[in-house]
């Protein structure tokens, strides 16, 4: 330990001469923190050139190795295993750990988080960072002092000058690097935590196949390494034949040339070598045995590696990697995130890595039987090998060329849209180092189903995308090599002859994403190509309702391995209602889903059904024809497009009544007046109409002699953008209770507008008065016998300001896009569909049983 610490004392020149000492090959951490263990080994007693002794020198590497980890389980804190390796493996040259150790408190003050990686005008951002980086660092380096702080000086000075290099033209890789770094760090602490190991580890909260995969990874590291070590063994035992076959070549020659010697000299050396050629010979043709037994075992073992490396790569690619594509097509349904794609990466760089290095392996002992031929069934084995690999291989490139984002499934036409290719394993084969350039195309399904079949398409599509060019870029801190479109735009469709009835937002088209690359130094060649979910293309917002069941139908029930882009035509009832929950959560944002008794009413508002039990239903099948071709009985619209509008209101205007239980919902008006029948007077319920899309109507009851139960002319989206539900129900001071028999004030006062004061008249604008409007019935105000809406004798309430409209029958807000198609040619297929949606409005008809809402 004296060296070390006279080392420490070493300044300019010489200190910079001693740190040139270390690096990769032996860290100066493991000479710094084991210096008193290394000055005690007796290093210059081992004879280098003498192969015996390489006993002794495994012993002193594997007491290196024992006293690493001694010192390494001093430190361990909280992660341990698999958790702590998937830790450090986040660090490297791009972010060292012991910058994110020194300088943790400064690391996480910071709004890493508040920086759009996508805008360049946040690159000033990013810089500040960088410096602010790079100064506490050269903060923390000068204030290291005593033994100690000798080699933290060093590393904290290096990585500031490190850093500072790195990223000192691309701020924003350092933002996107340290915010990777913290997401996963957050990840794996808040795994840790959630284990039952009291040891932290997350192997015990790994799914057992996840653990079985990293098993079978060390399994063929081991197995990959030992073929490793015989085929290096193979070379020695060739080179050293080779050169005992060139000595039998010398003694033939010396042989030839015995004629020119004396008879005696002659018989004398002919018997001689004839001695050492018949001892030759018979050693070549036994190690010329050993060579091709040792040619046979090495491929016999190459071919159970390739067998496991075969079952591996099947589960990470048609279990895992199917899977996750499995959970973002039901993302684009609402379903939960599809998760990162880290793991899958690490997985396959590791796949990658393996293969390759297999591969290399199967070539070099193709080289050496070329060099030395061998009579026997090698040469056909590695053939085999050689095929089977560049197989593997190109199966792993050709399924990890991923979307990331999909395109928007639901695609308007002149409307701008982005999406992102990811390539798995790019940055382990370095594709990176000459980056490709991926291509975007619209196909339709019947170009699809020909190019899964190899059929060619004469490289045909079926629209124009503009901005459909992109390079693929490698972010070095993620180790991610992707394609991020962010203004592709659709030009023009190019519509096919559609089937029977359907229409043209029951077409489905895809983007087709394609590459080409190299690796290997050009020594493979891929053409890699990936579909995109199915998209419904449109020209008008009108088309969006048809266009979404369409998309909803098909991420639901897809099929894995299916024929682009089939889907069943009838599915079961409860497969409907998972996927219409998982939509109606995601799309009104509220976890209050859809219950038992919703689903109860959906069923028998779809199939015309009186039964009150869920169970009736379970074996029932739904078409598509009756999801959405086929109108309701005695309606104008299809049961999506009533459950969409549904959605419609809630979303826009319902969201937060809809979350406080406020909103009963999904009862039809016979329900209500059951529900109803035993209340007070004043009890009321809101209901979604079952007359008008997107409506939602207030029933209540009141015990006159005109009637008991009144219901209100549905209020749609446009009636809510002028006036919210709650000043409207504040208005109507006759509505006590909301059903069961919560006061009215006490759900809905908190969405009340404020109430101007009436001592404090509103100012004049201009030279006008402000008027208020509020909401009245007036025929329910003539039937209870009041002379003013809010003069109801057993009421007490003042009403809120209102402002009313007219009742509003749309199902959509109108929409400014033209009929015309971009180029401003008529586009009559589209056209039509417009027209025949309009034409079903004009067709719908009105309840007479409602009471309209006028204004006061």
């Amino acid at each position: 330990m004296a060296v070390w610490i006279q080392a420490q004392q070493l300044q300019g020149e010489a200190l910079r001469q001693m740190q040139a000492l270390y690096g990769q090959h032996f860290p100066i951490e493991v000479r710094h923190y084991l210096s008193q263990w290394i000055e005690s080994q007796a290093w210059d007693s081992i004879d280098l050139d003498n192969p015996q002794e390489n006993v002794k020198a495994t012993q002193l590497l594997e007491g290196l190795i024992q006293e690493l980890q001694k010192k390494a389980d001093h430190q361990a804190q909280q992660l341990q295993g698999e958790a702590l390796r998937q830790m450090q493996a986040l660090y490297g040259q791009h972010f060292p750990i012991e910058v994110r150790h020194y300088l943790s408190q400064w690391i996480e003050s910071q709004a890493w988080d508040s920086i759009d990686l996508d805008n360049p005008q946040e690159n000033v951002k990013a810089t500040q960072l960088l410096e602010g980086l790079i100064q506490e660092l050269q903060k923390k380096a000068d204030h290291q002092v005593g033994e100690d702080g000798f080699l933290l000086k060093i590393k904290l000075g290096h990585y500031a000058t490190q850093l500072q290099n790195t990223y000192d033209r691309c701020p924003m890789e350092l933002v996107r690097c340290i915010r990777h770094i913290l997401y996963h760090e957050q990840r794996l602490v808040r795994e840790a935590n959630n284990s039952p190991s009291p040891s932290g580890s997350l192997v015990d909260a790994m799914s057992q196949k996840h653990l079985q995969i990293n098993q079978t990874f060390e399994e063929l590291r081991l197995i990959t390494q030992d073929s490793e070590n015989e085929l290096k063994k193979l070379q020695q035992t060739q080179e050293y034949f080779i050169i005992q076959y060139q000595e039998n070549m010398r003694l033939q020659a010396q042989f030839s040339q015995l004629s020119q010697l004396g008879p005696q000299e002659r018989m004398s050396r002919e018997t001689t070598l004839q001695q050492k050629k018949v001892s030759l010979e018979a050693w070549l043709h036994r190690e010329a045995q050993t060579l091709q037994q040792y040619r046979v075992d090495l491929a016999e073992k190459h071919q159970k590696t390739l067998q496991l490396l075969r079952k591996q790569q099947t589960t990470i690619l048609d279990d895992e990697l199917i899977q996750w594509k499995r959970r973002q097509q039901l993302a684009g349904n609402g379903g939960p995130p599809e998760g990162t794609l880290d793991v899958l990466q690490t997985w396959c760089e590791k796949l990658a890595e393996i293969i390759w290095q297999n591969r290399q392996q199967i070539r070099r002992a193709e080289h050496l039987c070329q060099q030395l031929p061998i009579p026997g069934p090698v040469e056909e084995m590695l053939s085999e090998l050689n095929g089977t690999i560049t197989d593997i291989i190109s199966a792993l490139v050709t399924s990890t060329f991923i979307i990331e984002k999909q395109p928007p499934q639901v695609l308007k036409t002149q409307t701008k849209f982005a999406a992102t290719v990811r390539l798995l394993v790019g940055g382990k084969l370095n594709v990176h180092m000459n980056p490709p350039q991926v291509k975007a195309t619209i196909i339709s399904e019947q170009q699809a189903k020909a190019l899964l079949k190899n059929e060619s398409t004469r490289n045909e599509s079926s629209g124009e995308i503009l901005n459909n060019c992109c390079v693929m870029e490698y972010h070095q801190a993620t180790g991610t090599l992707s394609a991020h479109f962010r203004n592709m735009s659709l030009k023009r469709i190019k519509r096919s002859d559609r089937r029977g009835a359907e229409s043209v937002t029951e077409e489905k088209f895809t983007i087709l994403f394609e590459s080409q690359f190299s690796v290997g130094g050009n020594e493979l060649v891929f053409q890699v190509k990936t579909l995109s979910l199915p998209v419904v293309v449109i020209v008008h917002g009108s088309q969006d309702n048809n266009a979404t069941a369409t998309v909803l139908w098909d991420n639901a029930f897809a099929e894995p391995g299916r024929v682009p882009f089939a889907v069943p035509d009838k599915v079961q009832w409860p497969q409907l209602c998972e996927a219409l929950n998982m939509k109606f959560k995601a799309e009104v944002q509220s976890s209050r889903g859809l219950t038992k008794e919703n689903l109860v009413f959906l069923a028998q508002k779809l199939f015309n059904s009186t039964s009150s039990h869920l169970e009736d239903y379970s074996s029932t099948t739904v078409s598509w024809s009756q999801f959405n071709r086929e109108n309701l009985p005695g309606r104008n619209y299809t049961f999506w497009q009533w459950f969409d509008g549904v959605m419609e209101v809630l979303k826009k205007h319902l969201k937060p009544h809809w979350n406080d239980g406020a909103i009963l919902g999904f009862v039809n008006k016979q329900q209500a007046h059951d529900l109803l029948i035993n209340k007070p007077d004043g009890t009321f319920l809101l209901r979604f109409s079952d007359s008008e899309i997107g409506g939602i109507t207030i029933a209540w009851k009141f015990d006159s002699s005109e009637r008991m139960f009144w219901n209100l002319m549905p209020f749609t989206t446009r009636d809510f953008s002028i006036r919210s539900l709650a000043d409207r129900l504040g208005d109507l001071s006759y509505l006590i209770y909301v059903f069961p028999d919560r006061p009215k004030d006490e759900v809905f006062s908190k969405y009340y507008t404020p109430v101007l004061c009436e001592s404090t008249p509103a100012k004049a604008v201009d030279g006008y008065v402000k008027p208020q409007i509020k909401q009245v019935v007036p025929e329910f105000v003539n039937a209870s016998g009041d002379s003013t809406p809010g003069g109801a004798s057993y009421m007490d309430q003042a009403p809120s300001p209102a402002v009313c409209s007219q009742p509003h029958y749309n199902m959509y807000t109108q929409n400014p896009d033209p009929v015309l198609d971009p180029e401003g040619e008529f586009d009559l297929e589209d056209t039509m569909d417009v027209a025949r949606h309009v034409e079903e409005l004009l067709r719908r008809p009105v309840d007479s049983q409602w009471i309209p809402h006028a204004q006061s």
